[in-house]
């Protein structure tokens, strides 16, 4: 009997990446399981700023992994607007202002090295800023670093495009169920996955691919190697603008000070986000209990706002049309993401734990589920 049963627990952006990617193979019978909707977890919470190039991250698997989603990126979106008939919400390029007189070498090698990568990076000159961003100010900025190839996607548009061209190629999802276990199975010394669990029924499976975010710490408890997953709080904000910053026809995702700027249209922006590390940094299920028993706090929202202002004065006229906030899943103790086999499960593997890095890498990291898949 052929091995092509798959089950993936979790539906963010990751798991619908991952299910879109294997039912493009006809012979998978695969299904996806989450308590919640789509993109209920950090996905939803995420502004889907994707810096590959413009990372500071040149050689082995981080930039790997950023220059496979990188790749891919252009061809997914296609087949997902051809597929669903709907836009994907997307900017193209993305501008980092640089404060600092001793970060420009580092700038100035990371251009040399892209360049020989096959990528433009190119470093703007205050004066050069203000020609394509009338808007910011440059009083401070030493150079701008401003990556064409590089992307801003919207994360719910995203991962609803993923679930419905999967289900019209025969993916299976089961929403509002939790997986409570694995079934398991013993032969000599290996120990295999033949079913997925929930409270209602349990879905057989010959591979299983856990990608729940915060979620799969629970899940891998029992294993011989649990993988333990720290939450970090991101506030963010939209805002509204009665006039549009520039030119309507081509914003730029901007970045300074580590603070977003995402145009959505209409005068509408993202402005985010806050990273906020637990006060029980030991005990995951403890600080996801604190974060959400307590409302964030305020602010620190605030505090992200006026550095946005600080760099983009225009802001101070808006209005605050929405604020929210998510959980990140970090690992603790192991490099971001956890993308390898299930210890202690020899048919299954982990794809999670990508901490700010979802919508960048979820590409990347189906393309290696899926080989990892069929083998």
């Amino acid at each position: 009997m052929p091995l092509n049963r798959v089950v993936i627990v979790g539906c963010g952006v990751i798991g619908a990446t991952i299910a879109y990617e294997l039912s493009q193979s006809p012979d998978l019978h695969i299904t996806v399981i989450d308590a919640h909707a789509p993109a209920s977890g950090s996905t939803g919470a995420a502004l889907g700023v994707a810096m590959a190039v413009i990372s500071q991250k040149a050689k082995g698997r981080n930039w790997r992994l950023r220059e496979q989603s990188l790749r891919r990126y252009p061809t997914l979106l296609a087949e997902l607007e051809a597929a669903t008939g709907q836009l994907i919400q997307r900017n193209q390029g993305i501008l980092k202002i640089c404060f600092d007189i001793e970060d420009l070498p580092r700038w100035q090698s990371l251009q040399a090295i892209r360049q020989a990568q096959g990528y433009s990076l190119e470093l703007w000159t205050p004066e050069q800023i203000l020609e394509r961003c009338p808007y910011l100010d440059v009083s401070r900025a030493v150079v701008g670093v401003y990556s064409p190839q590089d992307i801003q996607v919207n994360p719910t548009e995203l991962t609803q495009a993923l679930v419905t061209a999967a289900r019209q190629r025969g993916v299976s999802f089961q929403f509002g169920e939790a997986v409570i276990g694995f079934e398991t199975a013993t032969s000599g010394a290996t120990t295999i996955c033949t079913g997925v669990q929930t409270a209602g029924q349990t879905f057989p499976t010959d591979r299983v691919i856990v990608a729940a975010g915060l979620g799969s710490t629970p899940l891998t408890a029992s294993l011989p190697q649990p993988t333990v997953l720290g939450p970090v709080l991101g506030q963010g904000l939209r805002l509204h603008l009665a006039q549009p910053l520039g030119n309507p026809s081509s914003p730029l995702v901007i970045n300074g000070n580590d603070i977003h700027l995402v145009p959505l249209g209409g005068g509408d922006y993202w402005i985010g986000a806050t990273v906020e590390f637990p006060a029980h940094p030991d005990d995951p299920a403890a600080a996801i209990a604190d974060f959400l028993s307590h409302p964030p706090d305020p602010s620190l929202l605030d505090e992200v706002l006026q550095g946005a202002i600080a760099y983009c004065p225009a802001l101070a006229q808006g209005t605050i049309t929405d604020r929210w906030f998510g959980l990140r899943p970090r690992p603790q103790g192991q490099a971001a993401p956890v993308l390898k086999p299930l210890e202690g499960c020899a048919n299954g593997m982990l794809a999670t734990g990508h901490y700010r890095n979802g919508v960048l890498l979820a590409p990347a990291t189906a393309l290696a589920v899926r080989d990892w898949v069929l083998g």
